[in-house]
């Protein structure tokens, strides 16, 4: 049991402002306030409570910290830097283009598991990283400090709420209340009493403390696991504590200040600033190490050709073929699992399944977080319902996650459920995504293929699956590397090349049979890989039909399929013409809809007459 001084808890939460006076002052920029009115908290954890390496941030059993005020991310590097890890004269390159100390965390850094800073997410992603504690039989807690400005964010709520259905004791949230937000108070400013009533609405354990007391802070972390609930700590504090000509004043949000301001404040704070470096750190139990390895071979795959399968249905039989081998695979699913095929696995293989409800931004920051604990969280619900959860994907690219996404119901062809329902624009919306792999089966082989190598590869990938069933064209030893593309009618003398994926494919090679009859010839491509696409292949095919293509996608005009492929082949003199969904979805059957945007086979046929 390592003896606890206070008073020298004290004095680091002074060497803690002092440095995040220095760095945001250095760099011209950055919230040194924001650092203020949390570093005697941020001292009491990492050198009065948390249990952790601070020579191997990545040790499996270490208690977790998640910066969600991304902003106050110098306070986290000085921390880093008094616990001997980070070089103190690296501090002050905080920001620079060479500077791994960027202005809000990222993975860049051993000690920052997700990117953080975009408001609203970090507890989402600690609710993961709880909740795969659990799964691993390790003891580590996990610590997430927010601000008081980011709990109006509604994903904070969608977290809170599944932390206390699943009673995450090993999960604690601490809010630094201190009253200012970026242009104004905050809607509750210093009525403490609001959080806490919302926190134990949500099934919480709810403490508020004076955030500037370490006693009082020391204690209240004391009792973190005292019960079965997830424990919210409300810490009242004042932003820019310590330093008298800022605290608890408005407009200094994100302004450092000015050497003359520096050195004025430093002057305050000096006397009572003590280093935490060689403060004894309590280690973490030694548990038996989770074995987050991939299997050596996989179960095969048994579908024959004509078989008739959608490949939402197929998505869920690989992702228990695959998971029930693969001990790192968990399921999340926002209460769709019954239609997304997700429930076969979880099912199966319920200590590896999360229903996460319908709260889509929190399931992908829940998948953020196991990501971060070395599992594969497949993901699932309607693609047009990640949209609501954009942000969070958004930031699991800038994290560099280990995410799969599994979108179904996407397009018209879902048929009457009309407009709100379809996925429409998800392929644009993946593409944009920094890394990321987009990828869109036609049918249940391919599928399934393409869902073993989201297994098996690192990053964020999207699969797009369709709700009608398709036939089944290929053979279960088919190969599907991404970023190929596959041929699947091709004759010499082809007039243009036709690119589908998805359920076009299959309007593109009726359209084929038909124009074949008619004396007209045109190649049908299978570009499943979206991004990166299938390049090779159909340039090739092009090239060989006059230089001109026709795309086909059940998705908006924008930012689909149709400008993957002008976007990479364009520049090479190829004319690429679209047929995609060009106006307002609507309600009705499949093959209406199909006609009526001209993505079925006879809009094919009049485009490729037309040309």
């Amino acid at each position: 049991m390592i003896e606890i001084d206070t008073e020298l808890l004290k004095g680091i939460a002074n060497q803690l402002r002092i440095h995040s006076i220095n760095a945001t002052t250095a760099a011209g920029s950055g919230h040194p306030t924001s650092c203020c009115s949390a570093a005697d908290v941020a001292a009491a954890l990492f050198f009065g409570h948390m249990k952790y390496d601070p020579k191997n941030p990545h040790y499996y059993n270490n208690d977790r910290f998640v910066l969600s005020k991304g902003h106050a991310a110098p306070l986290l590097y000085a921390a880093w830097a008094e616990n001997g890890f980070i070089p103190v004269s690296e501090l002050t390159t905080l920001r620079q283009f060479t500077s791994e100390l960027e202005g809000h965390p990222t993975p860049r850094l051993a000690f920052a598991d997700v990117a953080t800073g975009s408001l609203g997410q970090g507890l989402g992603v600690g609710v993961g990283m709880a909740l795969a504690a659990k799964l691993d039989g390790l003891d580590y807690n996990t610590y997430v400090m927010m601000g008081d400005g980011e709990i109006a964010e509604g994903s904070v709520w969608e977290a809170a709420s599944l932390a206390g259905v699943n009673k995450l004791s090993n999960l604690i949230a601490i809010v630094d209340a201190n009253r200012l937000g970026q242009s104004q108070e905050t809607a509750f400013g210093h009525h403490i009493e609001v959080y806490r009533d919302r926190f134990e609405a949500f099934g919480w354990r709810v403490e508020d403390i004076d955030g500037h007391d370490i006693e009082e802070i020391l204690e209240v972390l004391s009792g973190v696991g005292l019960n079965d609930q997830p424990l919210a700590i409300i810490a009242k504090t004042y932003k820019g504590a310590g330093i008298s000509f800022l605290q608890d004043k408005e407009g200094w949000h994100g302004k450092p200040l000015n050497k003359e301001e520096a050195a004025r404040a430093i002057a305050e704070l000096q006397p009572n600033a003590k280093s935490g470096i060689s403060v004894p750190i309590a280690k973490p139990n030694s548990l038996p190490e989770p074995q987050n390895v991939a299997p050596t071979s996989l179960p095969p795959i048994s579908y024959k050709i004509g078989d008739s399968v959608a490949t939402r249905e197929a998505y869920g039989n690989a992702l228990l073929r695959i998971g029930e081998v693969d001990q790192r695979i968990v399921a999340l699913d926002g209460d769709t699992k019954n239609s997304t095929y997700a429930d076969k696995f979880i099912k199966k293989v319920p200590s590896r399944g999360f229903e996460c409800y319908i709260a889509e931004q929190n399931m992908v920051g829940v998948s953020m977080g196991f990501s971060a604990r070395h599992k594969v969280p497949f993901t699932s619900t309607f693609a047009c319902f990640f949209t609501r959860a954009y942000d969070q994907i958004r930031v699991a690219g800038i994290s560099q996650s280990n995410l799969k996404l599994a979108g179904s119901h996407v397009g018209v062809s879902i048929g009457e459920d009309g407009p709100s329902q379809m996925g429409l624009e998800d392929l644009a919306m993946m593409r944009a995504v920094v890394g990321s792999t987009v990828l869109y089966p036609a049918d249940a082989v391919a599928t399934e293929k393409l869902v073993e190598t989201m297994a098996e590869t690192k990053g964020v990938f999207y699969l797009r699956t369709s709700r009608p069933k398709t036939t089944v064209i290929y053979n279960n030893d088919e190969a599907f590397p991404v970023g190929g593309a596959k041929v699947l009618r091709q004759g010499s003398g082809d007039k243009v090349t036709v690119v589908a994926a998805g359920v076009t494919l299959y309007e593109a090679l009726k359209a084929a049979d038909q124009l074949k009859g008619e004396g007209i010839g045109i190649t049908v491509i299978d570009a499943y890989s979206i991004k990166p696409l299938g390049k090779k292949e159909i340039l090739a095919a092009a090239q060989k039909t006059g230089n001109t293509v026709i795309t086909v996608e059940d998705h908006y005009t924008e930012g689909g399929l149709g400008d993957a492929v002008a976007g990479e082949l364009s520049v090479e003199g190829i004319k690429v013409h679209k047929l995609a969904v060009t106006h307002l979805a609507r309600s009705g059957k499949p093959e209406e809809l199909l006609a009526w945007y001209g993505i079925d086979a006879a809009g094919i046929v009049k485009k490729v007459k037309s040309l």
